[in-house]
C-alpha cells in the first residue's frame, strides 16, 4: 500500500508541474498522461475484489484530505487541482475496470448456463439412449404408461409377449390389456401408487393377447415422478411367467418322481396314499404292496451299477403292464424298493393272485449287456387298513410284512397282520431297551449245574443271561434273541464271558471248584471276528485256564468259514468245543467227525420228542455221536425217568429242571 501511495503522490506531483503558474489550463506533452498511473491504481482496485462504490468515496474522502494534508502539497492553494485531477482519474480507472469487471462476469455466467444447458440436452439424451438400450435388450416387458393408464412407450418384448407391435401398442390403455378380472384390483394398486401408499406394485396378471389368448405374467409397477417431484407417469416391468410355470412343473415333478424310472418318489406316493385312504371304498378298501428285488445287490455288485439301473427300468415297466387293469399308482422307494397302492374294485384279483402274476411277468429273462436277468421279488401286503389309520402307520405296516417275506426267504410274500404286528413291536421295544437294562444292572448272569447222569456228580457249571423284570423275568434263550436283533449280544456277550470266567476262578480259589465253564454262543458270536481275541482277553484278564472253558456253537452255523474257523483256533488255544442244537441230519454227524468236538449237546426238541414217546429213532443218536469221538450232553431233563433213558442210550451228563434252575452266584454253592 506504501507504494501505492508514493506512485499517487508522483502522480500529483507531475500534475502540478503541468499546470501552468498563472493557473490556465496544461497543455498536452507527449508521454503519459498524469492521471494514467491513477486510473492504473484505481484498475488495481476493481482487481482487489472486495472495493465496491461505497469503498470508492471512503477511499476518494480519505486520500483528498489525507493528501492535503501532507507538507509536500503546500500551499494547498498550488495542489487543489492536481489532487482533484489525480483521484479524479483513480476514479475513472476504477469504474471503467468495474465495468468490464461486470461484463466479464456476465459473459462467463452466459457462457456457463450455455454449457450447463449443453450438458443437461447431452445427459437427457445419453439417459434417454440408455433406457432406450436397456429397454430394447431387456427379456422383460417394459411399458411406459401415462397417469391416465395409457401407453406412451413400449419395448419389442412386451410385443413378443402379447403379439403386438410396440407401434400398436403406443395408445392403448393398460386397462385394455388386463383381463376384465383383474381391472378393478389393478386400478386400486396405481391409485396407491399415486397417493403414497406404496412404493411398487408387484402382482400376478393375466393380460390379453392380440390372438385372444392369456399370457400368464408377473407386473411390477413404479411411480416416476418430475422435478417438481409430482407423480409424472408409471413404468411397468412385465416378466412372462409361461416358461417359470413350466420350469416349477418340471421342478416339482422331477422332486416327486424319480429320476431313473419316472415313477412317483416315496414323498409322492406318500402324499397320494393320504388322499386315497380318504375316499377310498369303506367295504373293499385299497390294497398296499411293499416291493423289494431279491438279489438286487448281486446284480449291481457282478455286472455294475449301470445294469442294476437298468434292471430297475425294466421291473418298472413290468409293474405297470400287470397293474394297467387296476386303479393303481405304482412308485420306487429308496434303493430297490417299489410300492403298488391299489384301489380295490369287485374285479380286483386276490393278493396271491397279484404277487404271483409280477414274478411271473419279471421271470421271463430280460437281456442286458448280453445278461438275461429274470429277477424276482420279496413282497408285503397290506390289504384293507383301518379308516383310522393314517399314512404312516400303512407304511410302517407294509414295512413290517415286506420283512418277515424276506426272512431267510426269496420270491415269497406276508400279509400284514395286526395281532401278529403287535407281538413284533413289543419283542423290538424290549430288544432296543437292553441296553438301559444292562446299564440298570437289571441284565446278569445266573448259573445252572452241568450233572452227570451215572453218579450224578457235579460234572461243571453253565453260565446263563437272565434279565430281571419283576415277574416277567427273561431266559438265556430270550435275552439272546433279544440282544441277536440289535448287535448288542458281542458286547453283551463278552461281558457275560469275562463275568463267568471272573466268577468260577473266584469258586477255584475259594471252594476248590475245577470243573468246567459251559458257555453257549449265538450264530452272530460264533461268525464274529473278533471271537477269538475277545476269548484271549477274557482269560488273559481272567486267568482262567483255557482247559476250563467249554464254547458251544450252534451245529447250523457250521456251515459258515469264520465260524469254522473261530471253532478250530480255539480248539488249538485248548478251549473246550461243543456242537449245541444237535439233531439228526447227516451233516450235524459230518461236523461232529471233521471238527475237533469234544461234546455235543442235544437239542431240546429231541429230548422233548423223548418225553412224548417218540424214542425209537433216537436210540442210535448216542452212540454214532461217541463213535464220531465226543460226548454227549443233553439239555432240558425235567425228570428222572428222562434222565435214565439218556444214560441208557449213551449220554454223559446233563442239564435242567430236574438238577435246578439257573440260580444267581451266590446262590450256587449251596
Amino acid at each position: 500500500m506504501r507504494e501505492r501511495l508514493d506512485e499517487l503522490c508522483s502522480a500529483v506531483h507531475a500534475a502540478a508541474s503541468a499546470v501552468p503558474s498563472d493557473g490556465s489550463s496544461p497543455e498536452t506533452s507527449p508521454g503519459s498522461p498524469p492521471g494514467r498511473p491513477a486510473e492504473q491504481i484505481g484498475q488495481r482496485l476493481v482487481g482487489l475484489g472486495y472495493v465496491v462504490e461505497d469503498g470508492l468515496r471512503v477511499t476518494l474522502d480519505v486520500l483528498g484530505k489525507g493528501l492535503l494534508a501532507l507538507p509536500e502539497f503546500q500551499p494547498v492553494d498550488r495542489y487543489a487541482q492536481p489532487i482533484m485531477t489525480v483521484l479524479g482519474s483513480l476514479s475513472s480507472g476504477f469504474l471503467a475496470a468495474s465495468r468490464r469487471a461486470v461484463f466479464e462476469q456476465q459473459e462467463s455466467m452466459q457462457l456457463s448456463l450455455l454449457k450447463a444447458v449443453r450438458d443437461a440436452q447431452w445427459n437427457l439424451k445419453e439417459s434417454e439412449a440408455r433406457f432406450e438400450e436397456v429397454a430394447t435388450s431387456s427379456a422383460s416387458g417394459i411399458l411406459v404408461v401415462d397417469l391416465a393408464g395409457r401407453l406412451t412407450r413400449a419395448n419389442a418384448a412386451i410385443g413378443d409377449i402379447l403379439g403386438y407391435t410396440t407401434e400398436e401398442l403406443t395408445g392403448f390403455s393398460l386397462f385394455d390389456l388386463v383381463h376384465p378380472d383383474s381391472v378393478k384390483v389393478l386400478g386400486e394398486a396405481l391409485r396407491a401408487l399415486v397417493d403414497g401408499r406404496q412404493e411398487r406394485v408387484r402382482q400376478p396378471q393375466r393380460l390379453l393377447r392380440k390372438d385372444g389368448d392369456v399370457a400368464r405374467i408377473s407386473l411390477t409397477v413404479s411411480l416416476m415422478r418430475g422435478a417438481d417431484d409430482q407423480p409424472s407417469h408409471f413404468v411397468a416391468v412385465i416378466e412372462d411367467g409361461t416358461e417359470l410355470m413350466l420350469l416349477q412343473s418340471e421342478l416339482n415333478r422331477q422332486a416327486l418322481h424319480d429320476v431313473s424310472t419316472g415313477l412317483p418318489n416315496r414323498q409322492y406316493f406318500t402324499t397320494y396314499l393320504e388322499s386315497a385312504l380318504r375316499r377310498a371304498d369303506p367295504v373293499r378298501g385299497v390294497t398296499l404292496f411293499h416291493l423289494d428285488i431279491d438279489a438286487f445287490g448281486m446284480v449291481c455288485n457282478s455286472l455294475g451299477r449301470r445294469t442294476g439301473q437298468r434292471l430297475l427300468v425294466h421291473v418298472a415297466q413290468r409293474l405297470k403292464a400287470v397293474m394297467a387293469r387296476e386303479k393303481a399308482m405304482i412308485a420306487r422307494f429308496d434303493g430297490d424298493e417299489f410300492a403298488i397302492l391299489v384301489e380295490n374294485t369287485a374285479t380286483t384279483p386276490d393278493v396271491g393272485t397279484t404277487v404271483a402274476e409280477i414274478n411271473r411277468e419279471l421271470s421271463e429273462p430280460v437281456y442286458l449287456d448280453d445278461h438275461g436277468l429274470a429277477p424276482l421279488v420279496s413282497v408285503g401286503v397290506v390289504r384293507r387298513p383301518p379308516a383310522d389309520w393314517d399314512p404312516a402307520n400303512v407304511m410302517r405296516a407294509a414295512e413290517q410284512a415286506l420283512r418277515r417275506a424276506k426272512s431267510g426267504r426269496r420270491g415269497q410274500w406276508e400279509l400284514f397282520h395286526p395281532e401278529q404286528d403287535a407281538a413284533e413291536r413289543r419283542v423290538d421295544a424290549l430288544a432296543v431297551a437292553m441296553p438301559g437294562a444292562w446299564e440298570q444292572g437289571e441284565i446278569g448272569v445266573r448259573y445252572r449245574p452241568v450233572v452227570e447222569l451215572a453218579g450224578r456228580a457235579l460234572v461243571g457249571v453253565a453260565a446263563v443271561l437272565h434279565w430281571d423284570r419283576g415277574e416277567d423275568a427273561l431266559d438265556h434263550g430270550t435275552c439272546t434273541a433279544l440282544a441277536e436283533r440289535t448287535g448288542l449280544i458281542l458286547s453283551l456277550g463278552e461281558w457275560q464271558l469275562a463275568t463267568a470266567c471272573g466268577q468260577v476262578g473266584w469258586w477255584g480259589q475259594s471252594a476248590g471248584f475245577t470243573a468246567p465253564l459251559h458257555i453257549g454262543l449265538t450264530r452272530h458270536q460264533s461268525c464274529d471276528g473278533d471271537l477269538v481275541r475277545r476269548v484271549r482277553r477274557v482269560l488273559g484278564d481272567t486267568g482262567l485256564a483255557a482247559s476250563r472253558l467249554t464254547i458251544g456253537m450252534p451245529v447250523g452255523v457250521l456251515a459258515e468259514s469264520d465260524a469254522v474257523d473261530n471253532l478250530t483256533v480255539l480248539a488249538e488255544l485248548g478251549v473246550g468245543t461243543s456242537l449245541d442244537d444237535f439233531g439228526l441230519g447227516p451233516d450235524d454227524l459230518a461236523v461232529a467227525s471233521e471238527l475237533p468236538i469234544r461234546s455235543v449237546r442235544v437239542a431240546r426238541r429231541l429230548v422233548e420228542r423223548q418225553a412224548r414217546g417218540e424214542a425209537e429213532f433216537l436210540a442210535g443218536l448216542v452212540p454214532l455221536v461217541r463213535r464220531a469221538g465226543a460226548q454227549v450232553l443233553v439239555d432240558g431233563l425235567a425228570s428222572e425217568e428222562q434222565a435214565e433213558w439218556w444214560r441208557a442210550a449213551g449220554a454223559v451228563a446233563g442239564t435242567g429242571a430236574l438238577f435246578g434252575s439257573p440260580v444267581p452266584a451266590g446262590e450256587f454253592p449251596t
